[in-house]
């Protein structure tokens, strides 16, 4: 019986230890949304500078058929500040996906987000209207 009991224990002590202990990178690798940081990411000097940023850089293509629309874009603005995973989730066409992806890839580096005093990867949507 003491044998069995010692196994019981044995066994739980196993499984909590297998629960509680994780990957030492899974924190570093785990991808916050916007919503969950404490300090949100943000362009260097806020909003305006972004598209202001966007407006200077961004290169409409020659085509006569483009048409006004929005595009929306997602990425990852890493613990360092620099961008990653950028796509484009709603483009509008003639080319104009591709050099918003472009721009993107030529930003500053962000601010990052905070989640527990700690900078952290956070998902970023950003819409940019084409007029």
């Amino acid at each position: 019986m003491k044998n069995f009991i010692l196994l019981i224990l044995i066994c739980i002590a196993q499984n909590v230890h297998s629960q509680t202990v994780e990957s030492p990178n899974k924190a570093d690798d785990y991808i916050f949304s916007y919503e969950e940081v404490q300090v949100k990411p943000e362009f260097p000097g806020g909003i305006a500078k972004l598209y202001s940023f966007i407006g200077t850089n961004f290169k409409m293509p020659d085509s006569k058929e483009v048409q006004n629309g929005k595009l929306f874009t997602t990425f990852v603005v890493e613990a360092d500040g620099s961008l990653s995973n950028i796509r484009v989730v709603k483009d509008i066409g003639f080319g104009i996906g591709k050099e918003a992806i472009r721009v993107l890839k030529m930003m500053p580096k962000w601010l990052p987000g905070e989640h527990d005093g700690k900078h952290v990867r956070t998902s970023f949507s950003l819409p940019i209207s084409i007029n």
